[in-house]
Formats: C-alpha cells, structure tokens, sequence
C-alpha cells in the first residue's frame, strides 16, 4: 500500500514538471524597434507581468526617444534567449 501511495505521487510530481507545472508564468518583454521597416534589429528594453504594462512602457520609450513616426515595437511572453541562433525566442508576440 505504502509503495503504491509512493508511486503514485512521484508520478503525479514527473507528469506535473512535464506538462509545464509553471504554466501561469507570465512575463512580457517589450522589444523596441528603432526602424519600423527593420524588424530584424531590435533592442530588448525591459520586462513586464502583464501585456497591457509592456505595451504602455512600450509606448512610453518610443516617446523618450523621439520614434513614435518612425520606430515600433512589439511585447513577447516568456522570451528566453537562445544561444545557438543568438536570438530571443517567445512563446508569443503581440502588439
């Protein structure tokens, strides 16, 4: 009974850690881009909890630096840096 109680929650404890126990994360870096027609060259600025805190801080930097006309950005959830193509990766990007 005991190693059946114990197999079962060491199950439960690898299926949860494989299905993305941390699935509530959520983290929202804005990206700037100084050219809008260059999306290719982007300067990661800051992270934020939400997206509508990432799209207003977003905002606000383009303003700081006089590129409302000509710059644009985009926010992305849960960017990771990969090392290999030497890009950021998200789960998703929104505007």
């Amino acid at each position: 009974m005991t190693k059946t109680i114990l197999l079962s929650t060491l199950a439960l404890f690898l299926l949860t850690g494989c299905l993305g126990g941390d699935s509530s994360k959520q983290e929202w870096t804005s990206l700037i881009y100084p050219d809008k027609n260059n999306t290719k060259r982007s300067k990661k600025f800051a992270t934020y909890p939400t997206l509508e805190e990432c799209r207003k801080g977003s905002l606000e930097e383009l303003r700081k630096q006089d590129l409302t006309t000509r710059g644009d950005y985009q926010c992305g959830l849960n960017c990771e840096y990969h090392e290999g193509m030497k890009v950021d990766i998200c789960e998703k990007l929104s505007k």
